[in-house]
């Protein structure tokens, strides 16, 4: 088929050539950029935060005297001792934050004690030597704390902390070219060098910020109880035991003290509950970009639809003409076929540019990834085929234009 008459035609439809090129040039933009922000999304909700997720819960509780710090520690110690008796219960821990909680104590992590600026930064964990086995965590290298060595202090207090267990993937960035173990690092202001005695597995950080991606997984486990005004118990169930833990546990506190609070909608959180959380603006995100893409290839198939069938009916009697001088159904057919794919190309190309553009302001505003050109071929292989999909029910409508219809008079 004879691309000039296209041509020729469209030329004489500048307005509504136009209008769709653009609608599907913005489709196309938009479209692109919303599936990599959906699929951005959906990769850092699907992180391995490294811990025994089916089986691990937190317990919040907060001290009704926040004054005694020493009571506060003996107190720890006795609700420890009671959730590890629990039969339902493996281990317990507490700790001031835990992975994926959003927000806790971090640190900058540095290898010299004069160094001004960061080596990295880190999530800082204070730990016990349950902790490990509380959070199903295990060491690749190294040991654990032993209980000699866990130490009490206040959030004020400055932390001095002569040994520490690291994650590797912190270990792996501080110490890139050899192993971390038995090294030592400075993780506080101070100029008290701590050592390293064990290394983690995956271990992933409490924050979960866009600006926190580096450091997602950079973790410090500090042996000592922080005596602050609440604190977290990580327990982990038995086997196919949570629920009966979550029970159980809250009711075992209670009964060393009753001068505590358990709030009774978040004090008790299972790990998927945490995740829930922890993710919940990237999945509201994830869910409003698919919507939004939903909705504007809706939009732009029934623009594609109104307009051929538009055209169809101004030429009708254009299309009797050519049925009647020979032109098979097929012809009438590909024409409308061809026509809207040249539409589409033409949207195509500049939408491919406005998906790029827009993807590069985005990486200068809101620090994203660049996106990908995969993303850009993929968009403009469906928007092409949805403009011939969309366009196909008009066409065969056209290609059923009887020869008789050059007879007929407008």
């Amino acid at each position: 088929m004879q691309i000039k008459p296209i041509l020729t035609a469209m030329r004489h439809h500048k307005a509504g050539t136009v209008l769709i090129a653009l609608q599907i040039a913005l489709t196309l933009a938009i479209v692109c950029n919303a599936l990599f922000i959906i699929q951005q999304r959906t990769a850092r909700m699907s992180r391995p935060s490294g811990v025994d997720e089916a089986n691990l819960f937190v317990i919040r509780s907060d001290w009704a005297d926040k004054s005694d710090a020493q009571r506060i520690d003996v107190q720890m110690q006795a609700d420890l001792i009671a959730l590890r008796q629990l039969g339902s219960v493996q281990d317990a821990a507490p700790t001031n934050s835990f992975p994926l909680r959003g927000n806790g104590w971090d640190n900058y992590i540095k290898l010299q004690p004069g160094q001004i600026k960061m080596t990295t930064d880190a999530a800082m964990f204070f730990s016990d030597e349950h902790t490990l086995a509380a959070l199903g965590t295990h060491l690749i290298a190294g040991r654990n704390f032993t209980a000699s060595e866990i130490g009490a202090q206040r959030p004020r207090d400055a932390m001095h902390a002569a040994q520490v267990i690291i994650s590797k993937d912190l270990a792996q960035r501080l110490y890139p070219d050899g192993s971390a173990l038995g090294k030592t690092i400075y993780v506080s202001m101070g100029q008290v060098p701590s050592t390293i005695i064990g290394i983690t597995d995956t271990l992933q950080a409490h924050m979960i910020s866009s600006w926190a991606d580096a450091y997602a997984y950079n973790a410090v486990l500090v042996p000592a109880r922080l005596l602050n005004d609440y604190t977290y118990y990580l327990v982990r169930a038995r086997p196919g035991q949570l629920d009966a833990a979550m029970r159980d546990a809250p009711k075992a506190l209670y009964a060393q003290s009753r001068m505590r609070i358990i709030d009774r909608k978040d004090g008790v959180m299972s790990f998927a509950q945490v995740r829930q959380r922890a993710y919940e603006r990237d999945r509201g995100m994830a869910i409003l970009m698919g919507i939004v893409s939903v909705v504007l290839l809706a939009i732009t198939a029934a623009g594609i639809v109104g307009l051929t069938s538009f055209w169809v009916g101004q030429r009708r009697k254009q299309i009797g003409v050519r049925r009647a001088l020979g032109a098979t159904r097929g012809d009438i057919l590909h024409y409308f076929l061809t026509e809207n794919l040249l539409i589409g190309l033409g949207g195509v190309l500049v939408g491919a540019v406005l998906a790029i553009g827009i993807n590069l302001w985005m990486v200068t505003q809101f620090e994203m990834a660049r996106l990908s050109l995969a993303y850009v071929v993929a968009g403009v292989v469906v928007l092409l085929l949805l403009g011939q999909g969309a366009v196909l029910a008009p066409a065969l409508r056209a290609s059923r234009v009887s020869p008789v219809e050059a007879t007929r008079s407008v």
